[in-house]
């Protein structure tokens, strides 16, 4: 380490590139790394967009940043104050002008841009970034990103631009906990203050859209911010209106039929279709992914045999036929071939001898693997369920039951550890924490279900160790442990994309597949 403290800047620095992890993009990109369209931007216009996942509420404490849930109406409303670009794991200040550190993560430097406002001419300031972030711990609100935010000790407004952090512990990769939560969604501390019903009327943030009309479980009407901060080009639309459709069939209908001009997508099956019939892929791919998360401290699964027999009779393959007809892309390795951290280490544990062993070894001892898997409602959540009976059906002494519970309740279920088998993930498209140690490690208030010493020991060497040959050791450590305690089985790398007719430009992702809607366009 050098002698004297790096400056972290998130423009471009070697410290911060070098760590970062790359995913990949695709599909129809122009010269400046935004696909669809050809040719220079065209301002104007109006555009349909059909996203998967509808909020609960407009204040971005109850928001989820998923491209698979609330990203869309997030960055239109609220713009981001950090981001990550999907296509080359950089972290990039928006609304902030800069993120530093002199401490290796202990505490930080907030720079806002000068002269930015809310929609409504109000300052988008320091005293407004504190407001926000200090809602987000506050059990009052509900948050669903009290975990990221709990991670900061103290934040002080030093000045209208400038807010220092202090963290309870060191996290020098914390921009990416900032960036893929809604901590980078800032809106209005006077807006806020009029309520929740009021807030969700008339939402005031600092995005490239506002407000004109939203019909919950329908469709959310946006025009053009002028105060935007890359006015007066961005947004290129005048328009911009998001409509929530949960299924991926009827995504695919109402993009096929010409009633959306884009819409949000991860769906394997539903993009192959789409791109073969010409319309515009434009995707991004994970580190990390999906999985079936055991409660690891309540019976069956805190016995680890338990554990190891459902990961050896799950055969991936055929859950991946019955979803995607074999299409998604299985996750055999925590990190891509991209990262500096990844390694060969495969996560694959499919072994039907071997588990038909252990579950008569189990019930042997009065001890048989019965358990409830809980979906999400969806229709891949609730085709993985109805697979795994299935497969697990061929195996003796061994019995599932399925139940849904609703999107909007996996943050609650995750913290108070209310299921046995749960459909969870973490994909990442830069650094791994602080995603993984949200999702895995024993203090957070994120995960009641999972206490291993050797997998906390794992995330904090890999969170502060000061070289990637140090970090990439500690994250060798934790898949080692993965693989032999099976808190969990892998099974797909989810690819979120955006597609579109090829009358649309400007087509991005970012973060966990946000699309950047201040730079679509769109021609007649």
């Amino acid at each position: 380490m050098s002698p004297h403290p790096s400056r972290l800047r998130l423009l471009a620095t070697a410290a911060t590139v070098s760590l970062l992890l790359a995913a990949c993009g695709g599909g129809g990109s122009d010269g400046d790394g935004r696909g669809g369209a050809e040719g220079e931007p065209v301002a104007g216009g109006s555009l349909a967009m059909i996203a998967p996942g509808e909020p609960r509420g407009l204040d971005p404490a109850v928001m989820q940043n998923a491209w698979s849930a609330n990203a869309a109406v997030g960055a239109a409303l609220y713009g981001a104050l950090l981001e990550t670009d999907i296509t080359t794991g950089e972290v990039t200040p928006s609304l902030a002008e800069s993120w530093e550190t002199t401490d290796h993560g202990k505490t930080f430097t907030l720079t806002l841009r000068e002269g930015t406002t809310f929609s409504d001419g109000t300052p988008f300031d320091a005293a407004a970034v504190k407001f926000n972030w200090d809602r987000l711990k506050d059990p009052a609100v509900a948050p669903l990103h009290a975990t990221v935010a709990n991670m900061i000790a103290t934040n002080e407004v030093i000045d209208a631009t400038t807010l220092e952090v202090t963290m309870v512990s060191p996290i020098p990769q914390f921009a990416q906990g900032i960036a893929t939560s809604g901590l980078t969604w800032i809106a209005s501390p006077k807006a806020l203050e009029a309520g929740t019903d009021a807030f969700n009327t008339d939402p005031v943030g600092a995005g490239p859209f506002t407000l004109v009309d939203w019909t919950p479980n329908d469709v959310m009407e946006l025009e053009k911010n002028d105060k935007y901060f890359e006015g007066p080009d961005k947004p290129y639309l005048d328009e911009l209106t998001i409509r929530t459709i949960t299924d991926t069939n009827q995504r695919y209908n109402t993009l096929a039929s010409g009633g959306a001009d884009v819409i949000v997508e991860s769906n394997r099956v539903t993009q192959a279709k789409l791109e073969d019939e010409g319309k515009v892929v434009e995707r991004g791919e994970f580190s990390g992914g999906n999985y079936l998360r055991f409660n690891t401290l309540k019976p069956p699964f805190d016995d680890v045999r338990a554990r190891q027999a459902v990961a050896a009779a799950f055969d991936y393959d055929q859950a991946n036929q019955a979803m995607s007809q074999g299409k998604a892309q299985q996750l055999h390795t925590l990190f891509s071939e991209k990262s500096p951290f990844y390694s060969a280490k495969e996560l694959d544990g499919y072994d039907p001898e071997r588990a038909q062993e252990l579950f008569d070894e189990l019930a042997a001892e009065g001890k048989p693997v019965e358990f409830t898997f809980t979906g999400w409602g969806s229709f891949e959540t609730t085709t993985l369920g109805e697979n795994l009976i299935t497969q697990l059906s061929q195996y003796d002494n061994v019995s599932v039951e399925m139940q849904d519970a609703q999107m909007a309740d996996i943050g609650r279920v995750l913290a108070t550890g209310d299921f046995q088998v749960v459909v969870h993930g973490v994909p990442f498209s830069g650094d791994p924490d602080p995603l993984l140690w949200v999702a895995w490690h024993s203090d957070s208030v994120s995960n009641a279900a999972l206490s291993d010493p050797i997998i906390d020991k794992a995330l904090d060497e890999g969170r502060l160790a000061t070289t990637v040959e140090d970090r990439k050791a500690a994250y060798d450590r934790l898949q080692d442990q993965l693989i032999a305690s099976r808190p969990m089985v892998f099974t797909e790398v989810p690819v979120p994309s955006l597609i579109s007719n090829t009358n649309v430009g400007g087509l991005s992702l970012c973060c966990w597949g946000a699309p950047r809607v201040a730079d679509l366009w769109i021609t007649d």
